[in-house]
């Protein structure tokens, strides 16, 4: 990976930031460093200090960028009026499609005491892609209960089930003949009928 040395002050932040993720996509985190995403912009070792502080400042920040990025892949290209089979079907396929193209962040973004995790920006984007979890996890019709026990199992539900098949695919597990190939969508349970479209 080559210095860019050719940056604008304004955009150090981001400099490092990207620098960072491309860094832990190549190496994974025990090749990730303050120092080395200075070497990669070509700054002084101690300049991702005064943006970040520490390493945890630095994987807050990335990792607050990775759900920023996985809520807008749960909802891209939907229209407005899409119904939630299809918010659904959107928001897996995002999830998966997301975990695939970054799977160290990935990792990264359900590790523990790595990051700060009470971080209030981080929080804002962790809690946008739980408003896409609990949309699509409405009227699953996979559990009895009252309304809201049955929104809480169906969170968990989904979330388990994406969540482990995300793993599953990044990890290269699904090596059989009938594996191979199958979208989240094909594991799919069947689906009850949603009553609050």
């Amino acid at each position: 990976m080559e210095a860019e040395r050719s940056y604008h002050h304004g955009n150090l932040r981001e400099a490092f930031l990207d620098a960072a993720r491309r860094l832990l996509e190549r190496d994974g985190l025990t090749g990730l460093s303050l120092r080395k995403c200075a070497e990669v912009v070509g700054v002084s070792h101690t300049a991702p200090k005064n943006h970040f502080g520490n390493m945890a400042g630095l994987l807050t920040a990335i990792v607050t960028q990775g759900y920023s990025e996985l809520a807008q892949m749960m909802t891209a290209d939907l229209p407005a009026d899409a119904d939630r089979d299809r918010r659904r079907k959107t928001a897996l396929l995002g999830y998966i499609a997301f975990a695939e193209q970054n799977p160290s962040l990935y990792e990264l973004m359900f590790s523990r005491d790595r990051f700060v995790n009470d971080d209030p920006d981080l929080m804002r984007q962790v809690g946008a892609c739980f408003v896409v979890l609990a949309d699509i996890s409405t009227g699953l019709g996979w559990h009895q209960g009252t309304v809201d026990e049955m929104n809480g199992k169906g969170q968990v539900a989904l979330w388990s089930l994406v969540h482990g098949y995300a793993q599953l695919v990044t990890a290269g597990r699904f090596k059989k003949d009938n594996m191979k190939g199958l979208s989240i969508l094909d594991i799919l349970p069947a689906l009850g009928v949603d009553q609050n479209d």
